[in-house]
């Protein structure tokens, strides 16, 4: 009998760590929970740790007092300790579900290494897309998708001739205001938009399913793991989620991959690959109607997909100007100070204000990056309440 895999959960506090955390419970034979880490949940990491002896923790952000138990193994904090727990010599697995461009550097420390990556993080590839899929290569690391979508496309694509592969469609649920009047759209607020008809996700991501910024993300991600251009990317509105992805090859055969809206699906394949197990939620019922139905998405209702396809045909610094405006964007909306429909509006004058020259280096985009950031908080200013 072979030993567990070695699993490092980075981001173990969020909906994608818990989810993570599920199938690991479910599968204790063959996956080991080896280190995790956490931005500011202390107590809730240090739960995870007593319940699962992990020895290897990090919290991003040091705490005043952490007011639990003491553990056998401290905890460290802040400085590049993350990147280190990433590239941890003995890992056989890193699960990269933290949100944001902070998974930029242990996506690549635990490349370095040689580890494989089972990736829930949408902007690692986004940013540094060029960067972190050479990196793979050259080290030999497999970066294994976990987002429901493409670890879809993954799944179809066993076993086949890559030549063969003509195009992807992506689907997406619409989000919160997929059947709202277009015209009522500048009156949602931050709170009606965390209201997602079918995942349980980050306010973040939730927010993001609302503008289709999310699929936009999805299709430049799509771009660097499977190798095609925009035009053979495509995104359908599918609302009940139960079609994730469907992959198109040259015959014209499609294949579909299905499950019920829950992340547990497409992490467990990620994390138990390429073996298949018990899953941890039932499967879809089969005995029951079931709604299959696919449209494409009015770009009027969904600006934001609009400008991540464009930013994917443009190339260059140009996607990851798309998806740094989208952070601040998002969180302006969060906070109240800018309206639901400036989001895209905040995107659009972002990538029309930059040269998007490709960035040849980690430090070029990181830069680029905060460039990006600076112009879309200054547009923040400009249009905020």
């Amino acid at each position: 009998m072979s030993k567990p895999k070695k699993c490092i959960l980075l981001g173990a506090t969020g909906s994608i760590g818990e989810s993570s955390l599920r199938v690991i419970r479910k599968h204790p034979d063959k996956l080991k929970l080896f280190g995790a880490s956490a931005h500011s949940q202390a107590e809730k990491l240090i739960s995870i740790a007593q319940e699962f002896k992990v020895t290897n923790l990090h919290l991003s952000r040091s705490p005043d007092a952490l007011g639990s138990p003491s553990l056998e193994t401290p905890i460290n904090f802040g400085g590049n300790g993350l990147e280190e727990l990433a590239a941890h010599p003995e890992a056989d697995l890193v699960v990269i579900a933290i949100v944001g461009t902070a998974a930029l550097r242990p996506t690549l420390a635990a490349l370095e290494a040689g580890t494989d990556v089972v990736l829930a993080n949408k902007e690692s590839l986004v940013l540094g897309g060029r960067i972190v899929t050479e990196t793979a290569r050259r080290t030999g690391a497999r970066i294994i998708p976990a987002d429901s979508e493409h670890n879809a496309v993954f799944q179809c694509l066993q076993g086949q001739n890559e030549k063969s592969l003509d195009s992807i469609v992506l689907t997406a649920s619409g989000g919160a205001f997929r059947d709202l009047p277009i015209e009522r759209l500048k009156e949602v607020t931050p709170e009606q938009s965390l209201q997602h008809p079918n995942w349980k996700m980050g306010p973040k991501v939730t927010i993001d399913s609302a503008t289709m910024a999310n699929k936009g993300l999805e299709l430049i991600e799509a771009h660097w793991l499977f190798g095609l251009p925009s035009d053979k990317l495509e995104v359908v509105i599918h609302p009940p989620s139960i079609v994730h992805s469907v992959v198109r090859f040259v015959d014209g055969c499609c294949f579909a991959q299905m499950s019920p809206p829950s992340m547990t699906f497409a992490l467990q394949n990620a994390l138990l690959y390429p073996e298949r197990c018990s899953g941890v939620e039932s499967s879809l019922d089969f005995s029951k109607a079931m709604d299959l139905s696919f449209a494409p998405p009015n770009l009027k209702r969904y600006p934001c997909l609009k400008l991540a396809r464009d930013a994917l045909t443009q190339g260059g610094s140009a996607p990851l100007a798309f998806n740094a405006s989208n952070e601040i964007a998002v969180d302006a909306f969060r906070l109240n100070r800018i309206g639901f429909l400036e989001i895209s509006d905040i995107i659009d004058h972002t990538l029309n204000k930059m040269s998007h020259a490709q960035p040849n280096s980690l430090d070029e985009l990181l830069a680029t990056d905060s460039y990006a950031r600076r112009l879309s908080s200054d547009r923040v200013d400009a249009l905020g309440k």
